[in-house]
């Protein structure tokens, strides 16, 4: 690979917590994405909502196909950077793995219901399956994934000035990921790969769910002018390709005003190294300001058409619901966790064990595991 002296090179990485593998053919970095292609946690994200609920069909986006999607725009902006695009690529796989179900509602009912014992992270959560849950070797817990991409993963939305959570805390001080700093730039391009394509798969999801018209869309400017673009040259086109048209511009945009903006700031910083990347202040990969108020309309059009939605709002007040009278219910009588997950309580476990190992339990759930598991609990109709 051709890659720039600011990227992160494989013969550099700061390496794994335990001694791993022999000889092979892969870098260190893919080595960590095939680990996490073959993960559990990476096959259940197929069940957990993206904004819609799985068992909603029409083929909405889950968690998974929204972290391939990442990956895909993650490994085009690393090529066109001069990046490691094999880190990238395991980074943007890795950054929802510790997503729960039910998306944002489920994880503000288990925020909520944590509260009280340092709240959740998902960020945290996917650090916890990626070096302890996944148990795939003899040798050591977790997947043994390289230091630059547990770093870049637990860090892909920015630094962490204030560890609270027991478990990072205990890691970090194991293992240091030097939590305070920035990430590397594959990280940062991971980040920013997660907003194009959320914006712009919510705009496809929310159309095909019918919240919103084309002609409504068009009520954003620059909106108006891809479809006037696109009519002049297909008149007749019907929505759905019309829709294709919004978001394959929308994408092609953000794709080239991030590569734009983030060059001029490698060049205006004077970005040499790797090491230049992290003792920056700031984000280096970003948009420009005028891509940065365009999505501030689009997400507020969101907001209004589809976050906001009777059917959205009322899905979330139930999963949110859901996930916290399963946390209850296990908090007031451990008896009623799975025997599995009851083994890994300690004899003198109090409140505060029980709380992680329920938490831990509920947020790797799918959404129907986590409906069915609640329907066992308060349905005296289905079987146990």
């Amino acid at each position: 690979m051709d890659l720039a002296s600011y990227a992160s090179l494989p013969s550099e990485s700061r390496g794994r917590r335990y001694p791993d593998l022999g000889l092979d053919i892969r870098s260190p970095f893919q080595r960590d994405r095939d680990r996490l292609v073959h993960s559990s946690a990476f096959r259940r994200l197929d069940g957990k909502t993206q904004v819609f609920a799985y068992h909603e069909g029409k083929n909405y986006r889950t968690r998974l196909t929204h972290s391939i999607e990442v990956a895909q725009i993650t490994r085009t902006l690393c090529k066109s950077l001069r990046l490691n695009e094999e880190l990238g690529e395991a980074i943007a796989l890795a950054h929802d793995l510790g997503h729960p179900p039910f998306g944002h509602a489920g994880e503000r009912g288990l925020n909520r219901a944590m509260k009280k014992f340092g709240g959740f992270d998902h960020n945290v959560n996917s650090l916890k399956i990626m070096t302890r849950l996944e148990i795939h070797y003899p040798e050591f817990p977790g997947l043994n994934l390289s230091w630059e991409t547990l770093e870049g993963t637990v860090k892909h939305n920015g630094p962490i000035k204030k560890i609270t959570d027991k478990y990072l805390k205990e890691f970090n001080r194991d293992f240091d990921l030097d939590l305070k700093s920035f990430s590397s730039l594959e990280s940062q391009v991971a980040s920013f790969a997660d907003d194009i394509a959320y914006n712009n798969h919510d705009i496809d999801d929310g159309f095909r769910a019918g919240f919103f018209t084309i002609d409504e869309l068009r009520e954003l400017s620059f909106i108006d002018e891809i479809i006037g673009s696109f009519d002049r040259r297909h008149p007749g086109a019907d929505d759905n390709l019309r829709i294709y048209a919004i978001t394959r511009k929308m994408i092609a945009d953000m794709i080239f005003d991030i590569l734009e903006n983030s060059r001029a700031n490698l060049k205006k910083h004077q970005i040499e190294t790797n090491a230049d990347v992290r003792a920056h202040k700031a984000f280096l990969v970003d948009f420009s300001t005028e891509m940065h108020r365009r999505i501030s309309q689009l997400h507020n059009f969101l907001k209004k058409h589809f976050y906001t939605h009777t059917n959205v709002a009322r899905m979330d007040m139930k999963s949110q619901k859901i996930v916290e009278e399963l946390f209850a219910a296990f908090m007031s009588d451990p008896k009623l966790l799975p025997m599995e997950e009851r083994k890994r309580l300690t004899p003198e476990a109090g409140d505060a064990e029980l709380a992680e190992t329920v938490c831990t339990y509920i947020a790797n759930m799918t959404d129907m595991m986590t409906i069915e598991e609640h329907q066992k609990l308060y349905d005296a109709r289905t079987r146990f």
